[in-house]
């Protein structure tokens, strides 16, 4: 009988662990996909400080995409025409919508792959996933210091929820 309280009490306590454990990797997790809206949101409300404010001051950022000729590009951007075309003062709203981002965590290393679709206003302008790298700094707090996107306007497979939203 003392055996079995006593395996009964391991079981309990390892169930405990794991969900501790658990609970930490969410929390990662949400900080982690913070940061990605923190960037979405800004973009939104033309805040190019906000949006800086989540990125690591090294940051490189590119776009792969098929052009017209059918060849595969992958172009280099610079972060600061960036952070100036959002600061840049616009009467369209900029609405980034993202789902089912996959987060992978090593550490102090940090990935998101999230498939996104893009809106000016409610008009759509492309689609494709945006792939974060982000680090973990010693205040705790998570950069991107990498940012690639895909973009193409058609055979995009976005959420219903999400067309309803856009397109009325």
């Amino acid at each position: 009988m003392n055996n079995s309280i006593s395996t009964f009490g391991w079981f309990i306590l390892l169930i405990g662990l794991s969900g501790n454990i658990a609970a930490q990797s969410n929390s990662e997790e949400d900080k982690i996909l913070n940061v990605i809206q923190g960037v979405f949101d800004g973009m939104q409300v033309g805040d190019s400080a906000m949006v800086r404010s989540h990125f690591y001051h090294e940051l490189e950022m590119y776009t792969s995409y098929t052009n017209k000729e059918g060849k595969r590009i992958l172009s280099k951007d610079e972060p600061q025409k960036f952070f100036d075309a959002i600061g840049t003062p616009h009467d369209r709203i900029w609405n980034e919508e993202w789902w089912s981002p996959e987060v992978r965590i090593d550490g102090n290393l940090a990935q998101v792959w999230t498939p996104y679709a893009f809106y000016i206003d409610d008009t759509f302008s492309h689609c494709g996933v945006d792939a974060f790298h982000l680090i973990r700094l010693n205040d705790d707090s998570w950069k991107i210091f990498h940012l690639t996107d895909t973009r193409q306007r058609a055979d995009c497979d976005i959420p219903e929820a999400i067309r309803i939203k856009h397109e009325k």
